[in-house]
Order: C-alpha cells, then sequence, then structure tokens
C-alpha cells in the first residue's frame, strides 16, 4: 500500500506542477501575443483570456499538488480529496483515465482506509 500511495502522490504533484506550467506558458503566449500586435483593443482581450486561461489552469493544477503533498504526508483528508480528483480525471481521456482508475483502484481499497487512520500500523502489518 505505502508504494502506491506514494506513487499517486508523486503523479498527482508531478500533474499539478506540469498543469500550472502549462498555464503559464499559455499567459506568456497569449498575452505576448497581444503586445506584440501593438493595438489597444487586442491587448486588452488577450490579456483576458490569458488570464482566465491561467487562472482555469492553476484553479485545477493547485488541489493536485495539495492532494500529492498529503499523499505523501500520509494525512487522511487527502485519500477523499484524491478521490474526487481522481473520479474528475477519468474524464481526461487518455491519460487522465489511466490515472483516474490508478487512484480509485488503490484509494478504494479497504485497507487504504486503515492505511490513512494510522499509516505506521499499516506498513509494520504489510511488511
Amino acid at each position: 500500500m505505502d508504494r502506491h500511495v506514494t506513487a499517486l502522490g508523486v503523479v498527482y504533484i508531478a500533474s499539478g506542477i506540469l498543469g500550472c506550467l502549462i498555464g503559464l506558458f499559455l499567459f506568456w503566449v497569449i498575452a505576448g501575443s497581444g503586445l506584440l500586435s501593438g493595438n489597444p483593443k487586442g491587448m486588452a482581450v488577450t490579456s483576458i483570456v490569458a488570464t482566465v486561461l491561467a487562472g482555469t489552469f492553476a484553479l485545477f493544477s493547485i488541489p493536485e499538488i495539495i492532494a500529492g503533498i498529503g499523499l505523501l504526508k500520509r494525512r487522511p483528508w487527502s485519500r477523499i480529496l484524491t478521490l474526487i480528483l481522481g473520479v474528475l480525471s477519468l474524464l481526461e481521456i487518455p491519460i487522465g483515465t489511466a490515472v483516474g482508475i490508478y487512484t480509485l483502484w488503490v484509494l478504494l481499497k479497504p485497507e487504504a482506509a486503515q492505511f490513512f487512520q494510522n499509516p505506521d500500523v499499516a506498513n509494520q502489518a504489510a511488511g
């Protein structure tokens, strides 16, 4: 159980960081293209679009980073948060679907609930 939870934590942190980087890149490209146009209306529109897109990516990526850190620290709340994010990721075909299935497979096992209630005891029993 410990290896699977650690792997999930790393996957969610990496996915969250990647989402934030994509958001920043999109902001840079879209807002930058508005600046290059030299058109004041174009700058205003592209900066709004860039801010909304970057904010949307951050809105969905930051909870993944939080969930991943919680999983690595074996916090009980992280199991619930990760399950919610895993269900949402099922819609992100194909990679998100695979991550969502793996998340559900790991965190819906009966021993997962025990593991997050007392991770030290669960590791000793399994080891």
